[in-house]
């Protein structure tokens, strides 16, 4: 049995601001976010959850079990925990300007992802996922037409979202012109490029651009691209899903870069 916690006022605290599902609120209480409590499901008592609770506990972090239904107003995916936190939703822990993230990507792996347009958060969480685990140094979101960073995205994402640092802008064409003149080439996925990923050269400073769910790349910003090009399919399927796409773009960035020696 898990030791009685002493009870915390959560009735007054914004319930936009959580997290929810295992991985997420773990990765979450690994990476010290300012979580003020945890919700856990009466009469969850499996070994997963008890450590949970002992990392909390080492944090001094309230707990509080709960019904089925009110953890369930959180969102019916929380697999029985939700975090209660300080934060406003949809902010990133990671969260930086752009000087700021060209700065520390130079000094790592010299990649930066942008989304232009993805505004399904599930789609955005899959991409998140994928670029903080294939080493992708940040990533870079438009404030118009763009999903923000919430707590589907957070559950999503398994918790990279906060891992991987954030800049979200209101002007990309001044950030694609910002990243050039610091040393990186821009390359855009789009669907109509004669040139499959395979021929472009990832050993530079590189930013991938992966467009929208329906229209893909915005005219403005392959404008601004240096390079364009498509992942090449022998199949009768005519495209993929962003979140697919943006794995497997990165991949070969990673496929790259490691036989290249870096």
């Amino acid at each position: 049995m898990y030791p009685r916690q002493q009870k915390s006022n959560i009735a007054n605290l914004n319930k936009n601001s959580h997290l929810f599902g295992f991985h997420t609120v773990m990765t979450a209480l690994h990476n010290n976010l300012p979580i003020t409590a945890l919700l856990i499901l009466k009469d969850r008592e499996d070994p997963k959850m008890q450590d949970l609770v002992r990392v909390a506990k080492s944090k001094n972090i309230a707990i509080r079990f709960e019904s089925r239904k009110l953890l369930d107003e959180y969102g019916k995916s929380h697999q029985g925990v939700v975090a209660l936190c300080a934060e406003e939703d949809g902010d990133s822990a990671a969260e930086l300007t752009l000087t700021q993230l060209i700065e520390l990507s130079l000094s790592r792996q010299k990649l930066i992802l942008i989304l232009d347009g993805v505004t399904d958060p599930h789609n955005l969480g899959a991409c998140i996922r994928s670029a903080e685990a294939l080493g992708v140094d940040g990533l870079v979101l438009p404030k118009d037409k763009s999903a923000s960073v919430t707590a589907i995205v957070h559950k999503t994402s398994a918790g990279a979202s906060q891992i991987l640092p954030i800049v979200t802008l209101a002007n990309l064409s001044d950030a694609l012109k910002k990243l050039k003149d610091a040393g990186f080439w821009i390359i855009g996925l789009d669907g109509y490029s004669d040139t499959p990923i395979q021929e472009i050269d990832f050993s530079t400073p590189s930013v991938l651009i992966m467009g929208s769910e329906g229209s893909g790349l915005r005219r403005l910003t392959k404008e601004h691209c240096d390079f364009l090009t498509k992942i090449p399919m022998s199949g009768q399927t005519e495209s993929l899903n962003v979140s697919v796409a943006c794995g497997i773009s990165l991949f070969e960035v990673t496929r790259q870069r490691l036989l290249q020696g870096g």
